[in-house]
């Protein structure tokens, strides 16, 4: 119970993904890693410059968002819609971003599939039209 009586709620697993795109950068970072279970495995796609399987949140951070932040210039992911399954939700979406090396910008369109237990993301599979991303490599 919260203060005054009242009931705190838990997030749903909606609100728990949605909390890690709708923010600033910076915070949608903090907001992922104080979710992502230490176990979880994020997987992105084959044709994506980072394709694999991450696991964990050092190695999820190292191998995709430190990337992402040093290799692009304005890379953003930007939802347009959700969709929850009680554990799974989807969210799809378009990436943009200009990569440094090649000065030439994308736009791809995406989606990515999450799994939650307990309030925690477990896994993460992304599909993208990597063909968009590779022109701007």
């Amino acid at each position: 119970m919260g203060l005054k009586g009242t009931a705190v709620s838990t997030p749903s697993n909606l609100e728990i993904i949605r909390a890690t795109y709708e923010g600033p950068s910076e915070e949608n970072g903090k907001n992922l890693l104080a979710v992502l279970a230490p176990d979880a495995a994020w997987t992105e796609a084959a044709g994506f410059p980072y394709a694999g399987t991450y696991v964990g949140p050092e190695q999820i951070v190292a191998g995709v968002f430190h990337r992402l932040g040093t290799e692009w210039e304005s890379y953003q992911a930007k939802v347009h819609t959700y969709l929850a399954d009680g554990d799974n939700v989807a969210a799809f979406g378009v990436y943009s971003g200009i990569y440094r090396r090649t000065g030439k910008a994308m736009t791809a369109t995406f989606a990515h599939l999450y799994r939650l237990k307990e309030g925690k993301i477990v896994s993460m599979e992304q599909f993208v039209d990597s063909h968009m991303v590779q022109q701007a490599l």
